[in-house]
């Protein structure tokens, strides 16, 4: 007899189908290969990345589970609209069912809210039973233990690097424009064993792709001595390259960068996100400290540790002269690749209760919400001042001089009077990673980030739908209230 299948979906497209964008990410999402580990055998399991591929609205799936954040929002609705009219059951969850329930329980079956690993089995057997509840709550902020392994062996084959997994949840700091700031949870850490089983559980995969692994928690550095004790045991491994998140201010203790560098850390995504104290200043991101950010990178690029930074444009203090100066401080403090964005104020977060509240949202459509758009009004600088750094410095930083510039001092910081062949292995590696990010970001900008630019830049100018982001009224316009206040 048939098993039920169930087929999980991590939604990506969120400007709609008709306008999709697949991208060369190196690694894929957490959620999907996290939730397929915890299903239970009673259901086969089909696992879609829409980052790579197509939804295939006729999949002989009995059930769709569709995870999604909140600029996949209304691209989520139309698919659960589609499945439905088939006959299919979806279930939703992930980051932006989890925060807005209400809003998304209209357009599926059943709704996850918190993180899935208590409820999930219940979910699936109620699915089967023909017995599913409209909702499921999760216990908030249960202990980590006893998760089983993600299913890297359902990862697509465009993924260079499919195993994922994460070691802590949640972030000690309280930055006003992060999502974990909407109904913050204790930092939490998992067992130290079934980290390292999950690094392991690679066996039906490929040779080489076992032996990179990103860890994809917010901030591995929350909870220092534990991050310490598992970099110890990853050494342990003997991995090719690791792949780690954490807040910059982890850098200020010598033992950790030594400890990431014995683990092979490879690559480490930090949020920088401005190179202006003032603006980090107005989004409360006290760990970071600009000046300490040349020597910070340096330290890591000696131990052959890429560092890929955060940036993000129209944060309230950015001025019209730091956007001119931007790209030369970049090339200052020297980040192997940047991640630009613009500044979300996304719903339910201090950021965006200050913006809304100060009439400065020009955008509430969600799937503008991704950090490609500008949604809201600057203070110091005019809407296309914003548009037009963001295009400049992604030029500028992504042009093949610039790649093949940083890709020059990196080298030099890791091989220079070391043993050379010993070194040789591990800089293939930074070369491999450094040129995958270098090809999805300028992938990313080209196919994605410089239309949309495009797009705006003639709505400012001509006066289209959205115009009004460049001159609103005088009560609306920052620029027209410091005139008025001076």
């Amino acid at each position: 007899m048939r098993r039920p299948k169930l087929q999980i979906i991590v939604l990506f497209q969120n400007l709609g189908e008709d306008r999709a964008y697949y991208a060369r990410s190196p690694s894929p999402p957490l959620s999907g290969v996290l939730l397929a580990g915890l299903t239970p055998p009673i259901v086969d399991v089909e696992l879609l990345h829409e980052m790579v591929r197509p939804i295939d609205y006729d999949t002989d799936a009995d059930f769709i589970a569709l995870s999604f954040m909140d600029f996949c929002a209304p691209h989520a609705y139309r698919v659960a609209e589609k499945f439905r009219s088939r006959g299919k059951i979806v279930v939703a969850g992930g980051r932006y069912p989890s925060t807005f329930p209400d809003q998304v329980a209209p357009h599926v079956d059943a709704v996850v809210v918190g993180d899935a690993e208590r409820v999930w089995s219940r979910v699936v057997l109620d699915l089967v039973r023909g017995t599913l509840s409209p909702r499921y709550d999760a216990e908030r902020a249960p202990t980590l233990e006893n998760i089983p392994p993600p299913r890297y062996d359902l990862v697509e084959s465009q993924f260079s690097v499919p195993v994922v997994t994460e070691a802590t949840r949640g972030c000690p700091f309280r930055c006003s424009y992060c999502q974990l700031n909407i109904a913050p949870t204790p930092h939490r850490v998992r067992p130290i064993a079934d980290v390292i089983r999950d690094l392991e559980a690679t066996s039906k995969l490929p040779y080489h792709k076992r032996k990179i692994a990103m860890l994809y928690d917010n901030n591995l550095g929350g909870d220092m001595e534990y991050a310490k004790a598992l970099l110890r045991e990853i050494a342990k491994l003997r991995l090719w390259a690791l792949g780690v998140q954490f807040s910059l201010n982890c850098l200020r203790d010598k033992e950790f960068v030594d400890l990431l560098a014995a683990a092979n850390c490879r690559m480490a995504f930090l949020g920088m996100e401005s190179l202006n104290q003032p603006s980090l200043a107005a989004v409360d991101k006290c760990q970071n400290r600009v000046d300490e950010y040349k020597d910070q990178f340096a330290a890591l690029r000696k131990r052959g540790i890429l560092v890929f930074a955060g940036t993000m444009l129209a944060l309230d203090e950015d001025t019209a002269d730091y956007y001119e100066r931007l790209p030369d401080l970049l090339e200052e403090v020297d980040p192997a690749a940047i991640f630009l964005s613009m500044a979300i104020p996304i719903p339910g977060t201090p950021f965006h209760q200050q913006v809304e509240s100060e009439g400065r949202i020009v955008d509430t459509d969600l799937a503008h919400y991704d950090g490609d758009h500008l949604v809201m009004q600057t203070v110091h600088v005019e809407p296309v001042e914003v548009l037009e750094a963001a295009a400049r410095v992604k030029r500028i930083f992504y042009s093949r001089k610039s790649i093949a510039r940083r890709w020059g001092r990196l080298m030099r910081a890791f091989l220079v009077g070391r043993k050379f062949f010993s070194r040789i292995m591990p800089a293939l590696m930074l070369s491999f990673i450094l040129w995958q990010l270098s090809v999805f970001q300028r992938k990313h900008a080209r196919v994605r980030v410089y239309p949309l630019l495009e797009e705006a830049r003639e709505r400012l100018r001509g006066g289209g739908p959205g115009a009004s982001q460049s001159e609103p009224n005088a009560d609306g316009n920052p620029r027209a209230r410091r005139q008025a206040a001076s």
